[in-house]
C-alpha cells in the first residue's frame, strides 16, 4: 500500500507526457510530475518519495522534504486564513490546512505554532491541528530513565519549558536544569530524567549523571580566571549570546555563579568584567 503522509520507496513503472509512474509490489501506483523527476532514469529503478493527497484529493508524489510527516509534530508559520482555515507552509506546493474547528485559537497569518499532521479517515487528505494535547499519550510510556530522546520544545512555564518527546508524549525541562538558550519550536536531543508516578516526564538537556560528575558553575568561572590570568571581560552586563559561547553556560546561571563568587569575595566585580580576588586561597 501506498502511504499517504510518509515517504515510501517505488519502483519506476513508466514514463508518460506528465511525469513517471511509480508503483510498488501491490500493484498500486502513483505519479510523479515532471518537475520532480531525476534528470537521469532507467524503469526499474527506485525512487524515494513522499506522497500526498492533491487538489482533486488523488494521490501525488514529490521529492520535495516537508517539514513534518503523518502522526508527527512541527513548529510551522502560517501562510494565509482564508474561509476554512488557516495555511501553513509545510514545505510543499500545496499548503497544510488547519480547519477551524482544529485550531485553540483562531491562527494568525505569519505567526507559528505547534501542530500535528494526520489524516482525515473518510477523504484521505491531510489537516493538522494545535489543539495538540490530544495527540499526547503519557499513560502509555515506553521510554524509561537515562534514555536518549527527541524533543520538540512547545510551551514556556512557571517552571520551565515542556517539551514533545518522539511525538508522542509531554515532558517538563526544569529552569533549573537548563544551561542553554532554549526557544519554542526548537528540536533537540535530550534525556528522560525521571518518570513519576503520575506519568510525568522530568526531562535533562544532558546525560543523566552528567551534573554530578560536571563542574559547578562557580569552579567554572574560577578555572576559567586561573587560566586567563585572574581576569575575565565579562560581567552580568555581558551579552547572553556571548556568555553562552565563552563559557556554555547561561547568563543567568552566570550571574548566580559570580554573585555567590563575590559574596564570598572570591572575585570582584568591574565594569571591564571579574578579577580574581588574590587573597582568596586561589593564587
Amino acid at each position: 500500500m501506498i502511504e499517504i503522509g510518509k515517504y515510501n520507496d517505488l519502483e519506476i513503472l513508466r514514463t508518460t507526457s506528465v511525469g513517471l509512474y511509480l508503483g510498488n509490489a501491490d500493484g498500486d501506483d502513483v505519479l510523479l510530475p515532471n518537475r520532480y523527476c531525476p534528470e537521469n532514469y532507467t524503469i526499474g529503478d527506485t525512487l524515494r518519495v513522499f506522497v500526498y493527497p492533491d487538489n482533486e484529493g488523488r494521490k501525488a508524489a514529490t521529492t520535495l522534504v516537508p517539514k513534518v510527516l503523518v502522526n508527527e509534530f512541527a513548529f510551522l508559520q502560517v501562510k494565509a486564513v482564508e474561509q476554512v482555515g488557516a495555511f501553513l507552509d509545510w514545505g510543499l506546493d500545496k499548503d497544510l490546512l488547519v480547519p477551524f474547528r482544529e485550531q485553540r485559537q483562531r491562527m494568525e497569518k505569519g505567526r507559528w505554532y505547534i501542530v500535528f499532521m494526520t489524516v482525515d479517515e473518510k477523504t484521505d487528505r491531510l489537516f493538522a491541528t494545535n489543539k495538540i494535547e490530544q495527540r499526547l499519550d503519557n499513560e502509555h510510556i515506553e521510554v524509561g530513565e537515562g534514555d536518549k530522546v527527541d524533543l520538540l520544545v512547545m510551551q514556556k512555564t512557571d517552571l520551565g519549558f515542556s517539551a514533545i518527546i518522539n511525538n508522542r508524549y509531554k515532558g517538563l525541562i526544569y529552569e533549573t536544569d537548563i544551561f542553554q538558550d532554549i526557544n519554542v519550536g526548537q528540536q533537540l536531543a535530550g534525556y528522560i530524567k525521571n518518570i513519576r508516578e503520575d506519568h510525568k516526564i522530568d526531562l535533562s538537556l544532558q546525560p543523566i549523571g552528567y551534573h554530578q560528575a560536571a563542574e559547578t558553575h562557580t569552579d567554572l568561572i574560577l578555572r576559567k580566571l586561573m587560566e586567563n590570568g585572574g581576569a575575565l571581560p565579562y560581567n552580568d552586563k555581558s551579552p547572553p549570546d556571548l556568555i553562552y559561547s565563552e563559557l556554555g553556560i547561561s547568563k543567568k546561571a552566570f550571574k548566580r555563579a559570580i554573585g555567590t563568587m563575590y559574596k564570598a569575595r572570591t572575585i570582584a566585580i568591574t565594569g571591564d568584567g571579574i578579577t580574581l580576588v588574590r587573597d582568596s586561597g586561589n593564587n
